[in-house]
C-alpha cells in the first residue's frame, strides 16, 4: 500500500483548496474585468467559464514544471521507473489537487458542466498517480502524461470565443483553431512513439518486476486509455479544423464587438 508522504499531502490539500477558490471567487472577478461580455454570460455559462479558466490556470503551470524537469531533472530521465520523484510528486499533488476539484466541480454543476468523459480521463489519471505520490514509482511517466495540458488552453479559448459570440470565421477563431489543433497533436499524438518505446524499454527489467502488478496494470491500462481518448479527441478536432479552414475568406456571420477583449 503506498504511503503519502506529509508534504505530498499537504500540496494536494492546497492545490485542492486554490482551485476551488480560484473557480468560486478569483475566476468571476478577473474575468467581468477582462471582457464586458462575461456579465452577459447566463448562469451555466458562467459556470463553464470558471471552470475553463481553472482549467487554463492548472495546464500553464503544470505544464512549465513538466518542461522544467524533462529537461533538467538527470535522475528522472536516466531512471525513469525509480529516478529521484521529488519534483515530479510536487508537479503531480498539484495535478491530483486539481482533479479532485474538478471531479467535485463536475458532480456539483453536472447539467452545466457534467462530461462522462472527464469523469473517465480524471479517474484514470488519479489511478495512476496514486502510485507516482505514494511509492514515487514512474516519475518520468508520470511526468511525461503532464505534456498533454500544452493543448488545454488552445481548447478553452475555442469555446471562449465561441460564447463571446466570435463568428467561426473570424480570424480568432481560425487561428485559435489551427493552433490548437497543432497543439494537441504535438503534445498528446506525436509524442506516443516516444512514450511507449521508453515503456516498452522497461520490460523485463529488474526496475519494472520491482514495480509489482498492482502498478504495472494502473501505469499500462491508464496510459491506453487515456490516449484511446486523446486519438478520438484528435479526430474530432481535426475533422472541426478542416470546417474552419474552409471559413477563410468567408465574411463573419455574427458581430464581433460583444465578445471582444476589454
Amino acid at each position: 500500500m503506498p504511503a503519502f508522504s506529509k508534504l505530498t499531502i499537504g500540496i494536494s490539500i492546497t492545490s485542492f483548496a486554490v482551485f476551488q477558490l480560484l473557480f468560486y471567487i478569483v475566476s468571476s472577478w478577473f474575468s467581468a474585468r477582462l471582457t464586458a461580455g462575461f456579465n452577459k454570460l447566463n448562469s451555466k455559462q458562467k459556470i463553464e467559464w470558471n471552470s475553463r479558466t481553472v482549467s487554463t490556470f492548472h495546464a500553464l503551470v503544470v505544464g512549465c514544471f513538466c518542461l522544467y524537469i524533462l529537461w533538467f531533472d538527470d535522475a528522472v530521465n536516466t531512471d525513469p521507473v525509480w529516478g529521484d520523484p521529488f519534483l515530479v510528486k510536487l508537479n503531480v499533488a498539484v495535478t491530483s489537487g486539481y482533479l479532485i476539484s474538478d471531479l467535485l466541480l463536475i458532480v456539483c454543476y453536472w447539467k452545466a458542466i457534467g462530461d462522462k468523459y472527464f469523469i473517465t480521463h480524471h479517474l484514470a489519471a488519479l489511478y495512476a498517480y496514486y502510485y507516482v505520490l505514494g511509492e514515487g514509482m514512474l516519475p518520468y511517466f508520470g511526468n511525461f502524461r503532464l505534456l498533454a495540458e500544452f493543448s488545454t488552453p488552445f481548447v478553452n479559448q475555442r469555446w471562449f470565443l465561441e460564447v463571446l459570440g466570435y463568428a467561426k470565421s473570424s480570424k480568432s477563431n481560425i487561428v485559435n483553431g489551427v493552433l490548437m489543433t497543432v497543439a494537441f497533436f504535438i503534445v498528446r499524438i506525436s509524442v506516443m512513439p516516444v512514450y511507449y518505446w521508453r515503456v516498452y524499454s522497461t520490460f523485463g527489467t529488474e526496475a519494472f518486476h520491482k514495480l509489482g502488478h498492482g502498478a504495472q496494470c494502473a501505469w499500462i491500462i491508464s496510459s491506453v486509455l487515456l490516449d484511446i481518448m486523446n486519438v478520438m479527441w484528435m479526430i474530432r478536432m481535426a475533422k472541426g479544423c478542416l470546417k474552419v479552414l474552409q471559413l477563410i475568406g468567408e465574411q463573419p456571420t455574427k458581430t464581433e464587438e460583444n465578445g471582444k477583449l476589454d
